[in-house]
């Protein structure tokens, strides 16, 4: 009887259960949107209630559809919108309000207090992460600092912290009768809590920051059997727990160093395996822990994150009505020959890398009486391309290391004129695989080594193959002159907020 492999992929706007074979294709997938929650400007929200019942809803209905049963499911993977962070009462089951989202910032007025004593990389040869709104740990300090019945329960030793892989694997696992409190040190790694090299919980962190430590989960591998599902799924081994992009560098199958992938989705993350010595960036990047197979060194990675990709894309849709779906987009954009001296940088919660500036706002650059909505489309588009050569210039620096060709994964590679104008502007070949599911396949492949339904990572590289490829084809003045547009147009973000 042929068996298989799941994974939730818990994502920034929807939910997904996916169910792999032993090829790594895909034999049953469902997916359902949440709510996403803005109660004022740079504030994000999810309701991780809701996102637990869809988790829920998923896995019945992917499972109802293919007709398996829980025995044909060997192990269980989990992947992750990473950073996000929700506290909630370990007895009730009740989380202490909303989910705060990666991309919220109410968090600048704790990152800036911290600044002031010590630069934003005051903790960076510590925890590989410079101070920033995006990361877990200043949200766990403003949700304890904000809210009485948090901060009084914490104290009581009721309390517990998690992303969203500790949240889903806590409720799958029995929740309030006796729910496992887990991470994996990918996830960790993201909390601003996690020392880079012992790879544990640091005091000094905690005590900064003023959260204890009995709320935090417990940090393991990767890949190994963290408890058992008791709902949903009969007793199915809970086996792999990653974020998001150290998932799907995962599942591009980047074992080795100077391997590198880049995911575009809502944001876009770019990743380098730097293998088991952490790099510390010098050049706005993170240092992140990638994954730990069972008991092996961990493996580490320089990341290039970028906030805001495909959520350009959305927002055009949902904001200005200017395409329909956002499928929408490319067609569009096809509609004019270039991007008519329009640049949109798209700093809606400040710049992430390699800049890191929290006081940058949205602009769009250039506009004249000759410019339409297809320009816009277009350079929508463009500037997820832009913003990725920014990060792959600094990640050669930090690395030493020539990128030869860009493995690329995501919702957006379905899009040739993107894909085509970052291989143009990157001056480098960009590939995409068969298999563009490389998120939950990364978490499926980390379940699957657990339990020997795949023996090692050559078994998985068997499984990686490629679909298409797009080769440059802009001449390089063309690239230094749009590329030193794009460089002015970011300037034109600093400094707005005061």
């Amino acid at each position: 009887m042929n068996k298989f492999v799941g994974a939730i992929d818990q994502g920034t706007t929807s939910t997904r259960f996916i169910v792999f074979d032993h090829q790594g294709n895909i034999v049953a997938v469902d997916q359902k949107e949440h709510k996403q929650y803005y109660p004022a400007p740079g504030l994000v929200e999810h309701d991780a209630i809701e996102i637990w019942n869809n988790t829920r809803e998923v896995m019945l209905n992917a499972m109802r559809i293919s007709g398996l049963v829980s025995e044909d499911i060997v192990a269980l993977g989990i992947t992750n919108q990473r950073e996000t962070t929700v506290l909630w009462n370990k007895q009730t089951g009740q989380p202490y309000g909303h989910a705060i989202v990666w991309q919220d910032t109410r968090t600048n007025e704790i990152c800036n207090k911290y600044a002031l004593e010590g630069g934003i990389d005051r903790f960076r040869e510590k925890t590989g992460l410079p101070l920033s709104v995006y990361f877990s740990g200043p949200k766990i300090k403003w949700i304890l600092d904000n809210n009485p019945e948090a901060k009084q329960d914490a104290d009581k030793g009721l309390v517990l912290f998690g992303n969203m892989d500790s949240w889903l694997i806590w409720n799958l696992t029995g929740g309030i009768q006796g729910g496992i409190h887990v991470t994996d040190v990918s996830n960790a790694s993201r909390t601003m809590l996690m020392n880079i090299k012992t790879l544990k919980w640091d005091k000094d962190m905690l005590a900064v920051m003023g959260i204890p430590a009995n709320i935090l989960p417990k940090i393991a591998s990767s890949s190994e059997i963290y408890g058992y599902t008791q709902n949903t799924l009969d007793r199915v081994p809970i086996a792999g727990d990653l974020g998001d992009q150290q998932a799907a560098l995962f599942g591009q199958g980047c074992f080795h160093t100077g391997e590198a992938k880049n995911t575009y989705g809502t944001g876009c993350f770019m990743l380098m395996n730097t293998g088991e010595t952490p790099v510390i960036s010098k050049n706005g990047l993170l240092t992140t822990a990638g994954y730990k197979i069972g008991t092996a060194p961990a493996v580490y990675c320089l990341e290039g994150s970028i906030a805001i990709a495909g959520a350009l894309v959305q927002w055009l849709r949902d904001n200005f009505q200017i395409i329909d779906k956002s499928s929408d987009i490319e067609p569009l954009a096809r509609t004019v020959a270039d991007n008519g001296d329009v640049f949109i940088v798209p700093a809606f919660s400040g710049l992430f890398a390699p800049y890191w500036r929290s006081d940058a706002r949205g602009v769009i650059t250039g506009l004249t009486r000759f410019v339409n909505k297809g320009h816009l489309a277009r350079a929508a588009l463009e500037s997820t391309a832009f913003q990725t050569h920014e990060v792959l210039d600094a990640m050669e620096i930090d690395s030493g290391v020539k990128l030869l060709t860009l493995k690329v994964d995501g919702g957006m590679v379905t899009n040739d004129l993107l894909m085509q104008f970052q291989a143009d502007i990157l001056d480098v070949p960009v590939v995409r695989p068969r298999i563009t599911e490389t998120t939950a396949l990364g978490a499926a492949y980390a379940a699957g080594l657990a339990v020997g339904f795949w023996q090692n990572t050559d078994e998985l590289l068997v499984n990686w193959q490629k679909d298409k490829e797009w080769v440059p084809n802009m001449s390089e003045k063309t690239r230094s002159v749009q590329y030193a547009k794009w460089k002015k147009a970011v300037s034109r973000t600093f400094d707005w907020i005061e």
